[in-house]
């Protein structure tokens, strides 16, 4: 995975509660084992028509919003426990997605593919949202050694949790099987203990 500890971007408002995981990825698609490609069929049945042709008013056809980040209304990632969801995500190019609500088999897969869910109280949400929509072009700051995230342009910012494995994971680049190799000395070191005993 990606390592990172810091991230400023501009963001794309998805003002929309309840998203499931039908809607993040249609099932049509999960035929796939593979990670790549997801992204292309991400929120696909709002970006595109039924007959394929492209939706000009959902906002992620709109060039004027783009970034790392995406604000999206609260209890995202609920329904299915797919995690082809966070695949899609991740493939499209977020490394963010900030709610006051996650369902919580979402928030783990997320958590699992490197991209991170910031949850925020309502207000701040809102805030973000309404902001994001009214410009663009407004950068947000997700510091996550001090688990802020911060509107740039009014310096209004909020703490948010994360699990503390899970927090070093994402600023080492782990997945589970990286952060048991980074530790492989100490577990030899115990076994060798254990054996002495």
């Amino acid at each position: 995975m990606e390592k990172f500890t810091k991230i400023i971007s501009t963001a794309v408002p998805l003002p929309i509660e309840n998203i499931d995981t039908d809607q993040i990825i249609p099932a049509r698609f999960l035929k796939a084992t593979d990670r790549e490609g997801f992204g292309k069929n991400l929120f696909r049945d709002w970006r595109f028509h039924k007959d394929n042709s492209i939706n000009d008013d959902f906002i992620l056809n709109n060039d004027a919003y783009f970034g790392k980040i995406l604000i999206t209304g609260s209890n995202f990632g609920c329904g299915s426990s797919r995690e082809h969801a966070a695949w899609a995500i991740h493939d499209y190019g977020f490394k963010v997605v900030v709610s006051s609500f996650f369902a919580d088999i979402f928030k783990g897969n997320a958590l699992n593919n490197g991209i991170l869910p910031v949850q925020v109280s309502e207000d701040f949400l809102q805030i973000l949202l309404k902001t994001t929509l009214s410009n663009p072009k407004s950068l947000i700051l997700i510091d996550i050694e001090q688990q802020t995230i911060t509107l740039e342009e009014t310096k209004q910012s909020e703490k948010f949790e994360i699990n503390p494995y899970k927090k070093l994971c994402i600023q080492n680049g782990y997945d589970d099987i990286d952060y048991l190799v980074s530790i492989k000395d100490k577990i030899e070191a115990y076994e060798a203990k254990k054996i002495e005993l």
